[in-house]
């Protein structure tokens, strides 16, 4: 199956997870582990807004992560603090990468909004292989998310 039929497969199956359920966290967490179990990621996970500069750990799905991260640091602060995914090849070639793990090779940060468009979270997945994630990862994971606030 190629990664778009992928996509195509579960995104129907996170939207009737978290439809009508009202709680960010159980929606984070039934969305990290149903993107883990499908795609068979190294670590799948949010980090979560707790203060005006940094982001502490949230649900997530594979071994123990980082628990807290500054704004604008690693690729999750850089996602937060640009308000853009960040689509990374390699890891070891971003300046400034958290390596919570040597395993990670590459890695994709979505930024999570609430309604009023503020940044609540990010989604985190990383690969333990090179050159893992696209422009189909980012275009279905902008899509995913965005049912958090749905």
């Amino acid at each position: 199956m190629s990664k778009e039929e992928k996509y195509q497969e579960i995104y129907p199956q996170i939207a009737s997870v978290v439809e009508g359920e009202p709680d960010l966290i159980a929606n984070m967490a039934n969305m990290a582990a149903l993107l883990h179990e499908q795609f068979g990621f190294w670590w799948t996970g949010f980090y979560r807004v707790d203060s005006a500069d940094e982001l502490v750990l949230g649900p997530f799905q594979g071994p123990v992560a980082c628990r807290r991260i500054r704004m604008g640091r690693g690729v999750c602060g850089t996602a937060w603090a640009t308000d853009t995914t960040q689509v990374v090849p390699d890891v070891d070639q971003f300046p400034g990468h958290i390596a919570c793990s040597s395993e990670s090779k590459s890695e994709i940060v979505v930024p999570v909004h609430d309604a009023k468009g503020n940044i609540i979270a990010v989604l985190d997945i990383d690969s333990a292989e090179y050159a893992t994630f696209d422009d189909t990862d980012q275009r279905w994971l902008e899509k995913i998310v965005s049912l958090l606030t749905a």
